[in-house]
């Protein structure tokens, strides 16, 4: 193995090649297959592919095994040490970088920059940690948590960082950072179109899908498109419109049990119940249903974050979908259901699935009944909670009643309700 050694050295000029470079040749020179070195140090051979192109960064505890099982004379962990340096030096970089384009801004908040130094030191205290990844399920816990105005303050603080960034940095981590600004541009907008700003909300759902496309993730693409056919249910839009759009998604699908692709389904299912195309949004429901029993365990208990997908979701869904179906039998189920598991902090959510039952209760001829149910409901919901998202489903519930039934004054008090 000495002479193997003397060879690399000439042949590896230095410190000009990557760490994965170097272990290929290191690998190749003793005769070793991907596998067999794998077998060796007790890392998956695909894990060690990955590094050798360049696709995955090696650890310290691989380069270690790695040293030790091909006999490299410490060039492997020299290797691994000099490409770590470059890598922190390089974010280093990035990250002061993005604080001179923060403090040229003109009247940039104090609390923006503070936040960009505290990234900054974040990243130079462990360069293989990105903090990124755990701001963005921070925002989906506290989305129903937290006071809305509260939430999209400390975001808009958090996007301006990001923002710098991005536009400073071109290397492996701008996938990354556009992937993140896609899920947060998601949350702002979620946040426009419960406060009415319609308009707004569209152009921050069209930054969104530009965001996950430049990031190249299939699972951020079909992401954000699946909330925007969502809440397409909710902001006015036509219903063949959102539906349209929702097809326009489904082939990105690619059979995966995921969050993404169960909100796609669930957007998808709605906007077809509210363009009266029944039969198919009953089918598409049942289709969630048979993909929601899929789900990882993670996924379906992760009941506050709006990342998750838990089982209230697919009932709130069903609950949706039957009642404009006029299938109150299953309705009834599924809003029962769902009632039972809403956890106390979504009480907005609650409040839509009871709309559900004002609706149903208006269809089957109890008029009187289900729009003093819609009428109160609205009343006890903390005034906190009231959005422009509620008042969409309170509307649908006017819209239950016959035309005949319409001069009633319990109709025009609900109506004027629904029109603050």
């Amino acid at each position: 193995m000495h002479r193997v050694h003397t060879h690399l050295h000439t042949t590896l000029g230095g410190d000009v090649e990557s760490f994965g470079h170097i272990l290929r040749q290191y690998r190749t020179a003793a005769g070793l297959s991907l596998r067999d070195l794998a077998a060796l140090v007790k890392f998956q051979y695909s894990h060690i592919s990955q590094v050798e192109r360049g696709e995955r960064r090696p650890t310290q505890a691989m380069a270690d095994a790695c040293e030790r099982a091909l006999a490299a004379g410490g060039v492997l962990v020299e290797a691994y040490l000099r490409e770590q340096a470059g890598d922190t030096d390089v974010r280093r970089r990035s990250i002061l970088q993005a604080m001179g384009a923060l403090a040229a801004t003109p009247a940039v908040d104090r609390v923006v920059g503070l936040e960009a130094l505290r990234h900054g030191l974040s990243a130079a205290v462990n360069v293989e940690y990105d903090e990124w990844t755990d701001i963005v399920a921070a925002y989906g816990r506290s989305y129903y948590q937290q006071p809305h105005d509260h939430v999209m303050k400390q975001l808009g603080r958090d996007m301006a960082v990001l923002q710098h960034q991005i536009a400073v940095d071109r290397g492996d981590r701008r996938p990354l950072l556009l992937r993140v600004a896609g899920q947060l541009s998601v949350i702002i907008a979620l946040g426009l179109v419960a406060s009415g700003q319609v308009m707004a909300a569209q152009r921050w759902w069209e930054t969104a899908q530009r965001l996950a496309d430049g990031s190249c993730d299939p699972e951020t693409q079909v992401l954000v498109r699946a909330w925007d056919v969502v809440n397409g249910c909710y902001d006015g839009r036509p219903a063949e419109q959102v539906v349209s759009l929702s097809s326009e998604v489904l082939p990105l699908l690619r059979g995966q049990a995921t969050a993404a692709t169960c909100g796609l389904l669930a957007g998808r299912a709605q906007s077809l119940a509210l363009a009266g195309r029944h039969a198919e949004a009953i089918s598409t429901v049942e289709q969630l249903g048979s993909m929601f029993e899929r789900l990882p365990a993670e996924t379906v208990a992760d009941v506050e974050s709006l990342w998750g997908w838990p089982e209230h979701r697919l009932r709130h869904t069903e609950s949706w979908v039957y009642t404009h179906a006029a299938d109150y039998r299953r309705a009834n189920l599924a809003q029962d259901r769902a009632l039972m598991l809403y956890p106390a902090s979504q009480t907005r959510l609650r409040a839509q699935v009871q709309l559900h039952q004002a609706a149903a209760l208006i269809r089957s001829g109890c008029v009187s009944d289900g729009l003093r149910l819609a009428a109160d409901l609205l009343d006890e919901l903390p005034i906190e909670q009231h959005n422009e998202i509620v008042r969409s489903v309170a509307r649908q519930v006017t819209a239950a009643v016959p035309e005949t039934e319409r001069r009633r004054p319990l109709y025009d008090d609900l109506l004027d309700r629904v029109r603050i």
